[in-house]
């Protein structure tokens, strides 16, 4: 049996795997937006609308923040668009604002309802819901026309939103 301080060295190695692990096991975080950070598609200062704020968050570390889910969308179809040289294989995470609780959660993973009487900050608004259950009662509560997972946002829904057409 090893002494006291080689048990204390094997401790410290097992929790330092335990750790690496861990963080390793963690999505990116997602970083906030600064006091002048604009949305790329629309120009709008991002941190007006906590409530609303949608990240994309680049390999490299670099982030784009967005006004809502809605001008998210815009750029996730055509990123070269609104920022040259910017692709989609090079996005790491992609981050929305749950709209009951404020908390960041991963886009991918998100519901959002459309054709509701909530209105985001720049009008009609693909609204993000973390669960499925959750996307349902906000249709029910606020009017909404449909419910649509990630893949199912087409280019053409948030240009249709505009529009007020759901």
């Amino acid at each position: 049996m090893p002494h006291n301080g080689g048990m204390k060295r094997l401790f410290a190695a097992a929790l330092l795997v335990c750790w690496a692990a861990l963080a390793a096991a963690q999505p990116l975080a997602s970083p906030k937006p600064g006091p002048r950070d604009l949305c790329p598609v629309c120009g709008m200062l991002v941190s007006k609308y906590p409530n609303w704020v949608a990240t994309i968050v680049y390999k490299d570390g670099h982030a784009h923040h967005f006004d809502g889910a809605k001008d998210m969308f815009k750029f996730w179809h055509e990123p070269a668009k609104y920022a040259a040289g910017h692709k989609r294989e090079d996005m790491a995470a992609i981050w929305v604002t749950d709209f009951y609780n404020l908390q960041r959660v991963d886009a991918r993973k998100a519901f959002y309802v459309v054709g509701s009487d909530v209105l985001g900050p720049m009008g009609h608004e693909l609204v993000p819901l973390a669960t499925k259950e959750d996307a349902a009662d906000f249709l029910k509560d606020h009017k909404g026309k449909r419910i649509l997972g990630f893949e199912d946002v087409a280019r053409d829904i948030p240009s249709r939103l505009d529009d007020g057409k759901f």
